[in-house]
């Protein structure tokens, strides 16, 4: 459709699942996508799955917890691939599962460091360039859980992740009015190995999804890449600090 034709996007966590998913359904709107995140190899795969499709694409290696490391992947995005038009954060990870009670503070400082504060870097270095150069669309990626359900033994992983909701919507207030669009997309259990329970196969995940969900069924990886690009394009230019839940009914 050529929705982003010649924008740049930049997609952090591009190596795989979502954000693999959301750097390729840019790609074929037009996009020049640049992904970021710390495993060289799966970001250079996720390139070359771009490049098949006829686009141009660039990967850039960055630790999300480090503010030079993010401040340069903006540079850089910016100097090699003609500014910053959309920024999509789903660098993020799971681990820490476990009883609040037995989990230990270096797992916990972990999620929240990478889930956290990898997010509040990113937007804060995407805003100031944003708002300097005539505004751009940012798209966080959090989840159901947390900000929407509780599930025992994800007190870590949702706590970070209901921050993201919320910094989502402070961030969203703060660049308006530079004209900087700042939302969100929660997505529940999806078809990625994040969603597999210890040991569980994917036909294991199908019959307990079956059960616990309204709509009984994993999503797909493009069900959530197809909200965020409707929130990055000019089709949702009234939304503004929203946080889209695409969780099969779960937390309704």
């Amino acid at each position: 459709m050529g929705r982003f034709t010649d924008k740049t996007v930049l997609v952090t966590g591009g190596g795989s699942g979502i954000g693999r998913a959301t750097a390729l359904a840019f790609a074929d709107e037009g996009a020049i996508v640049v992904v970021a995140g710390r495993t060289e190899e799966k970001l250079a795969e996720t390139v070359r799955l771009i490049e098949e499709k006829g686009a141009k694409g660039g990967a850039v290696r960055a630790d999300l917890t480090r503010s030079d490391d993010v401040a340069q992947l903006i540079r850089t995005t910016v100097s090699s691939y003609g500014g910053l038009h959309v920024a999509v954060n789903n660098g993020g990870i799971l681990a820490a599962a476990g009883p609040i009670s037995m989990i230990d503070e270096e797992q916990f400082a972990s999620v929240l460091t990478t889930n956290i504060t990898g997010t509040w870097l990113a937007m804060k270095h995407e805003i100031a360039y944003m708002s300097e150069n005539g505004g751009g669309t940012i798209v966080n990626v959090s989840s159901s859980v947390g900000p929407h359900v509780t599930v025992p033994y994800l007190g870590a992983y949702g706590a970070s992740k209901a921050a993201i909701s919320s910094l989502t919507r402070t961030a969203a207030l703060e660049a308006i009015g530079a004209g900087v669009r700042v939302n969100a997309v929660s997505p529940g259990p999806i078809d990625t190995p994040m969603s597999l329970l210890p040991g569980e196969t994917e036909e294991g995940r199908a019959d307990r999804l079956r059960e616990a969900l309204p709509i009984g069924r994993v999503g797909t990886v493009a069900e959530v890449a197809n909200a965020v690009l409707w929130l990055a394009s000019p089709e949702s230019s009234y939304a503004v600090g929203v946080d889209i839940v695409l969780d099969g009914g779960g937390h309704v």
